[in-house]
């Protein structure tokens, strides 16, 4: 069975390897800060899938209001499923669980969610759960 529960900087082990299959590269210390910051805002819950005692899926999002919609909307910022993990409901129960919390919270409008370009086997799981593709990201990296 898959236990959905929220993310604590505890699990920032788990998080790091994770964040490393979708390329992301990330350290112990800063993994437990971004949890543990993100945890206190109330607006960006993180949840993890637990299989057998084991973290085997991670999604994060952000609640957030736009000038341009006249409810919340919830953002998935991070959506992972370990490859061993795959093809086995872990990534539905983690966007259920999502559209669950956007659902109570104020009655977001709906989730909405970025993924890479190459990243097709994604593409096709998000299809085959509902969401459409309606719009390109842009971004351009700031030197510091």
């Amino acid at each position: 069975m898959i236990e959905i529960r929220t993310c604590t900087p505890d699990d920032s082990a788990a998080v790091i390897t994770l964040l490393g299959e979708l390329g992301y590269t990330i350290s112990l210390r800063q993994a437990t800060e971004n949890v543990r910051e993100l945890s206190k805002t109330g607006s960006d819950p993180i949840f993890l899938a637990v299989a057998d005692g084991q973290v085997v899926g991670l999604l994060a999002s952000h609640l957030c209001r736009t000038l341009q919609y006249a409810s919340l909307v919830m953002r998935v910022t991070a959506l992972v499923v370990d490859r061993q993990a795959r093809r086995r409901r872990v990534g539905r129960l983690l966007m259920e669980h999502a559209e669950q919390i956007a659902s109570a919270a104020a009655g977001c409008e709906f989730v909405e969610l970025t993924s890479a370009m190459n990243r097709t086997e994604a593409h096709a799981f998000y299809r085959s759960i509902g969401y459409e593709a309606n719009s390109l990201r842009f971004r351009k990296p700031l030197v510091v």
